[in-house]
Order: structure tokens, then C-alpha cells, then sequence
């Protein structure tokens, strides 16, 4: 079961840039910047009540954002969903037919565990499916 919508992501082509530029347009600073090296990108999170922005920037050109910016430039990357159980929504989905990107979780930033949805089986909106880790 969908939670609610986590994140908003915009690829960007300097996360430190644009992190400057949301802070004016939100009136807030962004918590800190994070490297998540197995995916090759640097993000910056935005809290806005229950949901965040993420500004993402690829690492190298030869990673998927950075591609994605070169193919569309800066913009809307994906809008991420937290889910409950993400196997559970992993294996309900593969049932219902969609396709996947991630078909196992992988880690995510903050510990959260991450799977994505290929755009093409959801009116071509990049989806990622996220679970917050357990509070143990």
C-alpha cells in the first residue's frame, strides 16, 4: 500500500547550484548534501511537511540522470512513493504486469530501501518505490 508521495526529483545539472536557488524559492535550507556512489549521483533533499523535493545530479555522463539531462535537460526526473512493505509491492506489481527497472530492492539514500518502475508502464513517468527503515 501507498503511504504517500515521498518526493518530487528534478535532475539538475550542479546539485550545489540549484540547492541555492530552492532555498530562495522556498525560503528554507536543504538538509545536507548526500553521495550515493552505487547510483553515481549527489543529492539534496527539501522537506515541505510530508513530502520532500530531491534535487538529483548525476556523477559522470554516463549514468542514467545524466543521460536523462542531456536527452530532456533539467526538469521533473521522477516522483517516488513510499510504500509499506516493498517486496510485497514489488511482487504484487511484477503480478499485475509492470515492468521494472529494479525488480529487487536496492539501497537508497538515508537508509530508505529504493526499486523503480520503468516509465513505460506508467504513462512514461519514471517511478520509485521507496521503504523508510525500521525504527529497531
Amino acid at each position: 500500500m501507498v503511504r504517500r508521495i515521498e518526493h518530487i526529483a528534478i535532475a539538475v545539472k550542479d546539485v550545489e547550484t540549484s540547492a541555492r536557488l530552492f532555498e530562495t524559492l522556498l525560503g528554507k535550507g536543504c538538509g545536507d548534501l548526500e553521495t550515493l556512489p552505487d547510483e553515481r549521483v549527489k543529492v539534496a533533499f527539501f522537506d515541505l511537511g510530508e513530502s520532500r523535493i530531491e534535487l538529483v545530479q548525476g556523477i559522470g555522463s554516463d549514468n542514467p540522470t545524466s543521460k536523462f539531462i542531456e536527452r530532456r535537460g533539467e526538469g521533473l526526473h521522477h516522483i517516488c512513493l513510499e510504500v509499506e512493505d516493498l517486496p510485497e509491492t514489488l511482487r504484487r506489481l511484477h503480478e499485475a504486469g509492470f515492468p521494472f527497472i529494479d525488480s529487487v530492492p536496492k539501497s537508497g539514500s538515508s537508509g530508505t530501501r529504493v526499486a523503480f518502475l520503468h516509465p513505460k508502464g506508467c504513462n512514461g513517468v519514471l517511478i520509485e518505490l521507496v521503504e523508510q527503515p525500521s525504527e529497531a
